[in-house]
């Protein structure tokens, strides 16, 4: 009995998890023929958008299906032929009416006679067990067609089973999970999970990156071992992180249903398929069931130096604050993509001054093998009649969106030559930096141009000898972060001069949290309490500044807050500003703090109560539920009330990653002979300096220098040049996603998202005698545009929907201080311009033939400007410097 019982439940789990009747795949009734209607459709719209306003197409087919031979030895061994006849193409928009752009046309005459008569040949699926072993066409058929014909046979595999495993269809190599229910199979496949060679490639930066999803759900209706009907359907939906609007979407279904049967052929003998298919048509070859690659013919495309000729007067210097610049720079890109090195050269060569620095910024943003040989075959850096040409390059590849190996050699290559100009030579290996960075996110930091370019990095900061030398180094690090380095940073930060100790505590400011380990703030605790040795005031903060961004102990957050009020008065007026910030911003560290100052001995009026003009405050410019910016600025001023270093900071928060989109730092010392002033402590012997320092999307680039040392101060004081330095100007391509789909209906997908932007940062530092007057500003303009293309394709027929969005923006920072009168009065403005915001959106469904369809619409609004809030004091020091003025009432000349 008990035997029995065992058996029994046996047979009931094998009968739930089955389709009655067959324990393998789809099995054929011998001498039938299957008479099936098919279609396959396919829908883009927004991501939200409702199916009836989506554009799209419909394949639409009669099918015969029949079985021609069956192993002898097995019945799970079998050769099908699969027809498709009667073949329409129409819309899936039933309301296009009279815009039908399949109106009146047959499907000859959208197909083309050739390629309509290619798809009406039968294709034959050798089955085993229900999954395809072999798919035989004929070999010479256009590419597109055969995947059609891929996508219909793939619908023949499945299994009546429920269970996990890999299938190879025309998705590639995919993991797929069936479960069966009585006569219904569901087939789902993982889509992530298919292995096949499709071009792609994406911003690694969760900020500027995209999200995309991808489902495919297949449904089967078995009757007598043979599908009734089947209903797949499969989405691809893509979004941009940080802007919802940039957002489409893929519905691809297929549908088969069973007719009729009738009789049909009687099987081939044979034992071997080969014979079987030698006997039917020798023509038949065996080919891959995965979906082939095809690009659709051109008709009518401008050349590449065409191209150029059109869009050349938008990437003129005077036109590059406008939207149809960067739109026109995107174009190019795509075009770049696809040229010949010798296509490139070509206008390279040809093009004229004023424009060559944009078409620097193109070529090297394409990121092919042939645009980068074109641009180094082009750049002579022994000459220094092209610097302006060579930074554009070099900058242009440290902002590079999905760098490779070869750009990183041809660096390395480089920095090994000789150079005209010293400052290309230092940008090269500040670019090397940058771009290990880069890889090293891709999972690349063993390639071996990575590891070289580390030895580089590492060997010659250890090696250097002059201060140029070893600043330069640093700033590599700064940009690579890598945790090899952080023991060559403590070590310049806690032993070297000045500008090199100041240079590594910030290049440690930019690690993640667990790279700040115990030690790590042990050293950087003996820097800020000057255990050792007297530092400058700017090393000291910003020690401090680590050490409270990163899990600070009970302890060290005691020991910095009873420092304050020991400290010179400027530094203490910056360190208890910094304190204020991180409580009224609820920073990481702010319940640490707050834990420390219920102790009395800590938190006392005489220590909170300290004057100065240095400051610190962190503020957002914009905020939702799942992203915020902000914005903080930090200014940190001498014992004599001159600037020493001002910090302004933007950064974008998308859930848990963050975007560092700009640091723009002017700092100043040794200006304190000029007013008779006493120095700092440990700041006693600096030269007189001025010079701006700068990162852009994450990317420390080459500090510039206003002036260093006294007499060149005095020259540019005396010649009144208060013209702005340019930090960086150019054209940057930001967002870079690109990927080709293999839909299961056998069409091609592509999904492609852009975003770039013209920007102009600069600074200037104005100092005036006469006047007893300095300013300094930051002034940042950029025009942004970004571009979604979804694009559908059969080689006959193509659907599309472009959507893309565009600003232009301003942002100024000035700062300004009047010496003539003690205490100094400082006033800081921190001012963003009215920006108009752009959307567009364009479907469209076209045919070969050059006939289509399109739709747009447009959407404009207008962000105010505004003055963004700082400190309280701040607001009363500018209405001291600049008093409101009285109205004039009076209408007359007295």
């Amino acid at each position: 009995m008990i035997l029995l019982a065992v058996l029994f439940l046996c047979f009931i789990s094998s009968y739930s998890a089955s389709v009655k009747g067959h324990t393998t795949g789809l099995s054929l009734n011998n001498d039938r023929l299957y008479k099936l209607t098919y279609s396959t459709e396919v829908f883009l719209n927004r991501g939200k958008g409702k199916l009836q306003d989506s554009v799209g197409y419909r394949i639409s087919s009669d099918v015969d299906v029949v079985l021609l031979w069956r192993n002898p030895d097995g019945d799970d061994d079998q050769l099908i032929q699969i027809t498709m006849q009667n073949v329409n193409v129409e819309n899936v928009n039933q309301k296009r009416g009279d815009k039908s752009i399949f109106k009146g046309k047959t499907p000859s005459k959208i197909i083309r006679k050739e390629n309509l008569e290619a798809l009406q040949r039968p294709v034959l699926l050798h089955l085993v067990h229900g999954k395809v072993k072999n798919f035989y066409s004929y070999q010479d058929e256009p590419v597109a067609i055969e995947n059609l014909k891929r996508g219909l046979a793939s619908l023949f595999q499945m299994q009546l089973s429920s269970g996990t495993t890999n299938e190879v269809d025309i998705s590639g190599d995919c993991q797929v999970t069936y479960q069966a229910h009585q006569d219904k199979v569901t087939k789902t496949k993982a889509l992530d999970s298919c292995k096949i060679e499709r071009s792609g490639f994406t911003t690694r930066n969760q900020v500027l990156g995209v999200t995309s999803k991808a489902t495919s759900v297949t449904t089967y209706k078995i009757e007598d071992s043979f599908v009734i009907a089947v209903l797949a359907e499969e989405t691809h939906a893509l979004g941009l992180n940080f802007l919802q609007s940039i957002a489409g979407k893929i519905v691809s279904k297929q549908k088969l249903e069973l007719k009729t049967t009738e009789a049909g052929p009687r099987l081939i003998p044979g034992k071997q398929v080969a014979t079987v298919i030698k006997a039917v048509d020798s023509k038949y070859k065996a080919l891959p069931i995965v979906g082939q690659v095809f690009q659709s013919e051109c008709k009518g495309c401008p050349s590449l130096s065409e191209h150029w000729q059109s869009i050349r007067k938008h990437l003129e210097p005077d036109n590059l604050s406008k939207a149809e610049a960067i739109r026109s720079f995107l174009a190019f890109i795509q075009h770049l993509r696809t040229a010949k090195k010798e296509e490139i050269l070509q206008i390279l060569k040809a093009e004229k001054k004023e424009v060559l620095p944009q078409l620097v910024d193109a070529v090297t943003s394409a990121q092919t093998p042939d645009s980068l040989d074109a641009i180094l075959d082009f750049l002579d850096f022994k000459s220094d009649s092209s610097i302006i040409l060579q930074e554009r390059f070099l900058y242009a590849c440290g902002f590079a969106s999905h760098p490779d190996e070869e750009l990183l050699r041809a660096l390395i290559s480089k920095f090994r030559g000789s150079f005209a100009s010293n400052d290309i030579r230092e940008s090269v290996m500040i670019i090397i930096g940058a771009l290990v960075r880069k890889l090293c996110q891709n999972e690349g930091c063993k390639l071996q141009a990575v590891v070289e370019a580390k030895k580089l990095i590492l060997g010659g900061l250890e090696k250097a000898e002059k201060k140029e030398d070893i600043m330069m180094y640093l700033l590599a690090l700064k940009n690579a972060l890598i945790p090899e380095g952080i023991p060559l940073l403590l070590k310049y930060a806690e032993s070297g001069e000045g500008p090199i100790s100041h240079l590594a505590t910030t290049s440690l400011q930019r690690y993640d949290v667990p790279f700040i380990t115990d030690e790590v703030k042990k050293t950087l605790n003996r820097i800020y309490h000057q255990n050792h040795k007297v530092h400058e005031k700017t090393v000291r903060t910003t020690a401090a500044a680590i050490i409270l961004n990163n899990n600070p102990s009970y302890i060290e957050v005691k020991n910095i807050l009873l420092s304050i009020g020991e400290l010179p008065k400027e530094m203490n007026k910056y360190m208890l500003a910094i304190v204020q910030d991180i409580l009224r911003f609820e920073m990481p560290a702010s319940k640490m703090i707050r834990r420390v100052l219920k102790e009395m001995v800590v938190h006392n009026y005489d220590r909170f109560a300290r004057s100065g003009a240095s400051s610190f405050y962190t503020g957002y410019i914009e905020r939702s539920p799942r992203s915020a910016s902000t914005y903080s600025l930090d200014i940190l001023y001498s014992g004599s009330g001159i600037l020493r270093r001002s910090n302004l900071n933007i950064v974008q928060y998308l859930g848990k990653s963050h975007l560092h989109g700009s640091q723009v730092v002017i700092e100043a010392q040794g200006l304190e002979g000029l007013i008779a002033a006493t120095p700092d402590e440990g700041e006693e012997n600096l030269d007189s300096f001025a010079g701006l320092s700068a990162i852009l999307f994450d990317v420390q680039l080459r500090p510039v220098t206003f002036f260093n040392g006294y007499s060149d101060l005095m020259s540019k004081m005396l010649s009144a040049s208060s013209d702005p330095v340019s930090v960086v100007k150019g054209l940057i391509l930001l967002i870079d996603h690109s990927r080709e789909l293999q839909l299961q209906s056998g069409l091609k997908a592509n999904m492609d998202v852009q975003g770039a932007l013209a920007i102009d940062i600069s600074g200037a530092m104005e100092f005036s005698l006469w006047y007893r007057e300095s300013k300094t500003k930051v002034k940042n303009r950029l025009a942004v545009v970004i571009t979604g293309d979804i694009t559908v394709d059969s080689s006959f027929v193509k659907a599309g929907l472009d959507i893309s969005a565009e600003t232009e923006a301003g942002m100024e920072f000035i700062s300004t201080v009047q010496f003539s009168q003690y205490p100094f009065l400082i006033c800081l403005q921190m001012e963003k311009d009215e920006a108009p915001f752009r959307q567009f959106e364009t479907k469209y469904e076209r045919l070969s033939t050059g006939r289509g369809y399109v739709s747009r619409k447009r959407k404009e609004s207008l962000v105010a400007g505004s003055e963004f809030p700082l400190h309280q004091e701040n607001s009363e020091m500018c209405n001291i410097v600049f008093p409101p003025q009285p109205e004039n009432t009076s209408g007359g000349w007295f």
